[in-house]
C-alpha cells in the first residue's frame, strides 16, 4: 500500500480503510472503478491506497491489473471525512450506472 502522497492520514488509517473496503464492499469499489475511474470492462476491484485528494484502486481491465485513481470531490483533511466521500461515490455510481443502491444502514 504504498504511494499514498503525505497528507492527513497515517499508514495505518490507509491500511485500515483498504483493508474494510476490500473485505466488506469490493462491489462497491468494482461500481466506483466502471463509472468514476472511467473504466466499464472493470472486472474486480480493490483499494490499495488513498491520500487527500483520490483513493486508488488495484482493477482487473480486459485481463489485466491496472491502477485507477479517482479523486475525492474535495481534499480530505481528517479521518472521518473519508466515509462520506466513498459513500457519494457508491451512491453516484449507482446513479451513473443505472443501478438500485443498497439501504443507507447497509454501508
Amino acid at each position: 500500500m504504498s504511494e499514498a502522497k503525505a497528507g492527513p492520514f497515517n499508514q495505518q488509517v490507509v491500511d485500515a480503510v483498504a483493508r474494510h473496503m476490500n473485505r466488506d464492499h469490493p462491489e462497491d469499489s468494482l461500481l466506483i472503478v466502471r463509472s468514476l475511474g472511467a473504466q466499464p470492462s472493470a472486472t474486480a476491484a480493490s483499494v490499495s491506497t488513498l491520500d487527500a485528494v483520490s483513493v486508488t484502486f488495484d482493477a482487473v481491465i480486459e485481463g489485466r491489473q491496472q491502477t485507477v485513481r479517482v479523486p475525492w470531490s474535495t481534499e480530505l483533511t481528517e479521518r472521518a471525512q473519508i466515509r462520506g466521500e466513498v459513500t457519494r461515490m457508491y451512491f453516484d455510481a449507482c446513479e451513473a450506472l443505472g443501478v438500485k443502491p443498497r439501504e443507507t444502514q447497509q454501508h
